[in-house]
C-alpha cells in the first residue's frame, strides 16, 4: 500500500507556514508524501511516544497508536504523554491528547486492541507499520505481511541502556544529493567557483527480520571472527531480552528482579549456544544494565527510529540498513546489517 503519490495534493496556505522549515530542509515534494502517509504505531511506552512526537511533528497525515495494556509505574518515569495519567488507564488511549496537542493538523487516534489477535486484513489500511516493544513473533509476522504488501515496516524496543531499530523497506528508492563545487566555464575566473547540488536516484534492497534472526554465526572462519568483532554486543544483548520477552510474555522487572537476573543469564547460555556464538560477546554482568526504560536513551533510540520513517516516507537521504544498536554503557551507536 502507497497513497503517497495518488494523494500528494497542494499543501495548504496553513500547513507551508507550519511545515516551512522542513520544506526548506528537504523540499515541499518531500512534505507532500509526509502528509499523504498514515502510520501504525505498536507499543506506547517510553519509545513508542518517543516515536510519535517526532513523526507527528513532521506532519503525517495520520497515526494510530496501539497499545492493549495499562499504563504502569514504569511509564511515569518514561512516557511523556502519561506521565500525569491515572494508572490503570489504556496506554495508547491516555496518549492521545498529549499527542494531538504537537500537531492540530495530524488525525491522532488509539485502538486498544492486541495487535496479535488482529486480522492481517486491519494492517494493509497504513502506509508504515512501527512496532515497538513487543514480542520477536509478531515484529517477524507483520514484517513478512508488510513486505508482500509494500508496506514500510520498523521495528524496536529499549532494555535500560540497550536499544535498537530494524528497518524493511522492501526495494527503497530514495533521492541522494551530493554538493560538489561548479567548474567554470571557459574563460571564466576559476577562483569563483560555486556549488551545485546534484541529485540523483540511487535503490536499496532490505531483507526480512527473521532472515536477519537466522544468521548462521558458528563458521569457524577468519571471516565470520571478524564479522563477530564488527558486530556490536548491543544486538546480542537486546536479543537476551528480545527472548526473554518472548517467552514470558512481559519484559524483566525490577520487583522480580532476582528471578528474572537468573532467567536472563540462562537465556543468554541459551541463546549464544543456539547461535554458534562465543560466550564473551555479552558479558556476564549485562543484565545490570538492561532493567526498565531510561528516558535518555528512549530519546536517542525513538529519535534514530522516527528520523528513518520520516526519510522512508519522504524518499530522501539514504535509510539505515538494516539495524541501529545502541549501547548506553559506552554511548556507542551503530549501523549494522546481520546478513550480507
Amino acid at each position: 500500500m502507497d497513497s503517497s503519490e495518488s494523494t500528494m495534493d497542494t499543501i495548504t496556505q496553513d500547513e507551508a507556514e507550519l511545515y516551512d522549515r522542513q520544506i526548506r530542509l528537504w523540499g515541499l515534494d518531500a512534505q507532500r508524501r509526509l502528509r499523504a502517509a498514515t502510520v501504525l504505531l505498536i507499543g506506547m511506552k517510553g519509545l513508542g511516544a518517543e516515536v510519535a512526537k517526532n513523526i507527528i511533528l513532521s506532519g503525517i497525515k495520520a497515526i494510530t497508536l496501539m497499545d492493549p495494556n495499562n499504563i504502569d509505574d514504569e511509564d511515569k518515569m518514561s512516557q511523556f504523554f502519561v506521565s500525569s495519567a491515572a494508572p490503570g488507564q489504556n496506554r495508547a488511549e491516555a496518549s492521545v491528547p498529549q499527542a494531538r496537542l504537537l500537531n492540530p493538523m495530524v488525525t491522532v487516534t488509539s485502538d486498544t486492541s492486541d495487535p496479535s489477535e488482529k486480522d492481517d486484513n486491519f494492517f494493509l489500511q497504513f502506509d508504515v507499520i512501527c512496532v515497538t516493544c513487543s514480542p520477536t513473533s509478531l515484529q517477524c509476522r507483520l514484517d513478512k505481511l508488510c513486505f508482500e504488501n509494500k508496506i514500510k515496516f520498523f521495528s524496536g524496543d529499549v532494555f535500560g541502556f540497550y536499544g535498537f531499530t530494524f528497518a524493511d523497506l522492501g526495494l527503497h528508492e530514495y533521492l541522494h544529493e551530493e554538493v560538489k563545487m561548479k567548474k567554470p566555464k571557459e574563460g571564466e575566473d576559476n577562483s569563483k567557483q560555486t556549488e551545485e547540488t546534484i541529485s540523483t536516484k540511487e535503490k536499496i534492497v532490505f531483507t526480512r527480520l527473521e532472515d536477519e534472526l537466522k544468521f548462521d554465526w558458528s563458521a569457524d572462519t577468519p571471516e565470520m571472527k571478524r564479522k563477530l568483532r564488527q558486530t556490536p554486543s548491543a544486538f546480542f544483548i537486546t536479543r537476551v531480552y528480545e527472548e526473554f520477552l518472548e517467552q514470558h510474555g512481559r519484559r524483566p522487572h525490577l520487583k522480580t528482579i532476582e528471578a528474572d537476573t537468573k532467567e536472563l543469564q540462562n537465556l543468554r547460555i541459551q541463546l549464544l549456544n543456539k547461535l554458534g556464538v562465543p560466550a564473551k560477546v555479552v558479558p556476564e554482568d549485562f543484565f545490570q544494565c538492561g532493567f526498565g526504560e531510561l528516558s535518555p536513551v528512549c530519546a536517542i533510540v525513538g529519535g534514530v527510529l522516527a528520523q528513518e520513517v520520516i526519510k522512508a516516507v519522504s524518499q530522501k537521504d539514504a535509510p539505515l540498513n538494516n539495524f541501529f544498536l545502541y549501547n548506553g554503557v559506552n554511548d556507542d551507536g551503530f549501523e549494522a546489517k546481520i546478513s550480507l
